[in-house]
């Protein structure tokens, strides 16, 4: 009888313990003017899987279609991370956020991985630093004979028709950004630079434009030589961002909102043991997304990168190199995303890759691609819309 009677005491005492230290550290937290803005909520947020949450909620009303789960969304480890998170601004597994108010320098390296991808750590990050102007107007001549048994064969191709409602619209901000191998005589990063479309990152959008027109999906392909409208205006290349928005906005403007999808085309400056990946004995450049948080619909931009991602890694393992959250203090911080939920910027192989492996590459992105719209637009006519 003494034990029952000692299970009923400790039994009462506690939950008034568990109310008792909730309000203690409501007041520590009082006392201490702990601060949450909506920037630090929103980068939370951001991290989780909106589609898993759904499923979670909807797993607890609904136990009939999901009787197991193997991997539970919410653990001890994962809130309390949130929660410190969200409450200090410092991500536990980050120690770039302990040091970044600290030391001098670090803040240009505060590229957040939304999304690691097989391979990517702290250590190999993008990192934004375009070249001078006038290093742009000393470019590299075109490797001429590695081109020509490619021209005959692209010449050969039947043209094909582009639909005449377009949707997807493609431009590369920094159409300067080349590929050594396809140019003479250059080793060094800084040299991957052309004007030519052919060796530089506006004929990866030509590759993907033609896909997708194969595909019965309309692309307005913008090729604009930034090199020479930064030259003319007597801009900076820093400055290419507010070029290439004006040719955003224009452009939606000429197709009365039709153009849904937004992609900016770039390559990296990274070396090729980071920028290649060797699948079913090919080898294809890999990717990655850039999404900028400054502005108040990143996340739909963010989901939208995660589910592209998702596809590319199930249908080719370590292709992407994951997805990137950037703010103005580490580049542009918009990157023209605030004109559409499905804006993207993409990141296509390193200086080092080829044009066998980028196109590889190409043809694999315009599939999911594909794939995403189609489904996108078979939900809508289900929807009634």
């Amino acid at each position: 009888m003494k034990s029952r009677g000692n299970f009923w005491i400790k039994a009462a005492y506690v939950p008034i313990l568990l109310i008792i230290f909730v309000f203690c550290l409501i007041g520590l937290i009082i006392t201490m003017n702990v601060t949450i803005d909506s920037k630090n909520i929103q980068r939370t947020i951001g991290e989780l899987n909106t589609e898993d949450l759904f499923v979670h909620f909807l797993q607890a009303e609904n136990h009939y279609f999901y009787p197991d789960q193997e991997d539970p969304l919410f653990t001890t480890t994962s809130l309390s991370s949130l929660a410190i998170q969200l409450a200090t601004s410092i991500k536990p597994t980050d120690a770039r956020t302990f040091l970044g108010n600290e030391l001098p320098g670090l803040r240009l390296y505060d590229t957040e991985i939304a999304v690691a991808g097989e391979g990517t750590n702290l250590s190999n990050i993008p990192y934004e630093s375009p070249p001078p102007t006038e290093v742009l107007l000393n470019e590299r001549k075109v490797a001429e004979e590695k081109l020509q048994e490619r021209q005959s064969s692209e010449e050969d191709k039947k043209p094909v028709t582009n639909p005449e409602q377009k949707t997807v619209f493609i431009y590369q901000s920094h159409s300067w950004e080349s590929f050594l191998p396809l140019l003479e005589g250059a080793e060094n990063p800084n040299d991957a630079i052309s004007s030519d479309e052919r060796v530089n990152v506006i004929g990866l959008g030509n590759r993907l434009a033609q896909n997708l027109m194969e595909r019965g999906i309309g692309v307005e392909h913008d090729k604009t030589n930034m090199t020479q409208e930064l030259h003319k205006k007597g801009w900076k290349s820093t400055q290419a961002y507010t070029v290439s928005g004006t040719i955003v906005d224009e452009a939606v403007v000429a197709k009365n909102n039709d153009l849904d999808y937004f992609i900016d085309i770039h390559r990296d400056s990274a070396r090729k043991n980071i920028t290649t990946k060797t699948i079913n004995g090919k080898s294809y450049a890999r990717v990655y997304f850039v999404v900028g948080r400054e502005h108040e619909n990143y996340l739909e931009n963010l989901d939208f990168a995660k589910k592209l991602h998702a596809e590319l890694e199930k249908k080719y393992p370590g292709i992407s190199r994951g997805v990137f959250l950037k703010s103005k203090s580490e580049g542009n911080g918009v990157y023209n995303q605030d004109v559409s939920t499905k804006a993207m910027l993409l990141e296509i192989g390193g200086v080092d890759n080829n044009l066998d492996e980028l196109e590889r590459t190409v043809d694999v992105f315009s599939d999911v691609l594909a794939d995403y719209y189609f489904e996108g637009n078979e939900a809508k006519e289900v929807n009634g819309n």
